[in-house]
């Protein structure tokens, strides 16, 4: 069974390799939860908080009700006494560590004279309400609440609104609640699931409607917010968690195994783990390392079945063609642990996060670093961009023309309102000069 885990195979550009193919071929949705999600949005959309309350009863074992629906002020103290301190401290050096590179990260408003007087630019609006889905099964993502809504904080979004599903007691767990309120929230909802993306999209008697709905979430969660696209703004849709890591022969093989492990244990078993190298030699070490270490963590069910299904180490001939196959994998985090690796970053193309240098584990992006980790998986890397300050603001150009702006861009409005037959915007322009 051992030979079975975690596989070694070389891999170059010009051969065909089918166990990579394989591995390199993944969606962000599953086409049964697409049909699920389909189905509750569907409920929610119709019948609000009674759906709501029937989807967390049959899906989580909840027994929240309408009127416990909502974390009040008191379980929020509660919170904070249940929470201990060292979390507590940690949390709020997370949260200064997001708040500075978001900061940072802010656009301004600009303007620049025409030709002839006037005036171009753009304006920066945050979104009046927002929702962050905070996943709260496999593992309560204290960290994902910081990652998203203090984002949105900084942004100026007024409405922080947040749903994570409760417990069999209909109780959220307490450092999540913690967490929501340092990052902000004004809103927190003991909801998951579907039930948890309808209610934020669509609305219901005790949720009111926001503008944008982000954050991760397992399968069903990703297919419901690829079905209320357009109903409400979204950050990416995304699938199960993925790592790859790029190291030569200076690498450290159990500190390249824990990182590898370290995307495999979040729970769902279609976690994705790829090592590339250029020493073979590298790889076996790798592997020796990840077979131990994986008998070491609290998640072995799910890390067993990642390095079944979901690990692969490629050993390669070059760095360069190292970097085309992390390319194309196009992979939510990817570290780079190479001898001069500056050298090597601007090759790197379709990386959500990259981690630079032996000391950079993907775990700090997660919990520490400043940029969120809220970030696109399962292949959209190569067209989304992870999750950041400006996905809460409105960008609204300004144009303000003078009479002798107007008048110089004449020629230019009646050429294309002749070409496009679209007499009437050309005449839009040409009336202010009739005499």
């Amino acid at each position: 069974m051992a030979g079975k885990l975690a596989p070694i195979v070389a891999w170059n550009s010009k051969g065909r390799f089918p166990k990579v193919a394989a591995f390199l071929e993944r969606s962000s949705v599953e086409t049964d939860a697409m049909d699920v999600a389909a189905s509750i949005l569907q409920r929610v959309r119709k019948h609000g908080d009674k759906a709501v309350v029937a989807a967390a009863k049959k899906f989580d074992g909840s027994r929240m009700t309408v009127q416990t629906m909502r974390v009040t002020e008191a379980e929020i103290k509660t919170a904070k006494q249940l929470v201990d301190d060292d979390f507590k401290q940690a949390a709020k050096e997370a949260c200064k560590r997001i708040t500075l590179f978001s900061s940072k990260s802010l656009r301004d408003d600009w303007t620049m004279p025409t030709p002839k007087g006037g005036i171009l630019g753009e304006r920066f609006i945050p979104f009046d309400r927002v929702g962050a889905y905070i996943p709260g099964g496999a593992a309560p993502l204290a960290s994902t609440a910081l990652m998203t809504l203090t984002l949105a904080k900084v942004a100026g979004v007024k409405e922080l609104v947040a749903c994570s599903p409760a417990g069999r007691d209909g109780s959220l767990n307490p450092y999540i609640i913690y967490s929501l309120h340092l990052a902000g929230a004004t809103e927190i909802y003991k909801i998951g699931g579907v039930h948890a993306i309808g209610a934020m999209a669509y609305g219901t008697e005790s949720i009111k409607k926001v503008r944008k709905i982000v954050g991760p979430g397992g399968p069903y969660v990703t297919a419901a917010k690829r079905q209320v696209y357009g109903d409400v703004a979204l950050d990416m849709v995304a699938g199960p968690s993925e790592i790859a890591v790029l190291c030569d022969g200076s690498a450290n093989p159990a500190h390249m195994a824990a990182d590898l492990l370290s995307q495999a244990e979040h729970g769902t078993g279609s976690e994705k783990s790829l090592l590339v190298t250029t020493s073979v030699k590298l790889a076996h070490e790798i592997r020796t390392e990840v077979l131990k270490q994986s008998k070491t963590l609290m998640r072995t069910g799910p890390i067993r079945e990642v390095m079944e299904n979901g690990m692969l180490l490629v050993s390669v001939k070059s760095m360069s063609e190292g970097i085309e196959l992390c390319n194309r994998f196009a992979p939510e985090h990817m570290e780079l642990v190479v001898r001069q690796p500056q050298k090597w970053v601007p090759k790197i193309l379709t990386a959500g996060a990259l981690f630079v240098g032996p000391y950079t584990p993907e775990a700090v992006g997660d919990f520490v670093a400043g940029p969120s980790h809220v970030l696109p998986r399962g292949g959209p890397c190569h067209y989304f961009s992870g999750l950041t300050v400006e996905d809460f603001r409105r960008r609204s150009s300004l144009v303000q023309y003078t009479e002798a702006d107007l008048r110089d861009a004449l020629p230019v409005v009646e050429a294309f309102g002749r070409v496009e037959t679209l007499d009437g915007h050309a005449r839009s322009a040409t009336i202010r000069f009739d005499d």
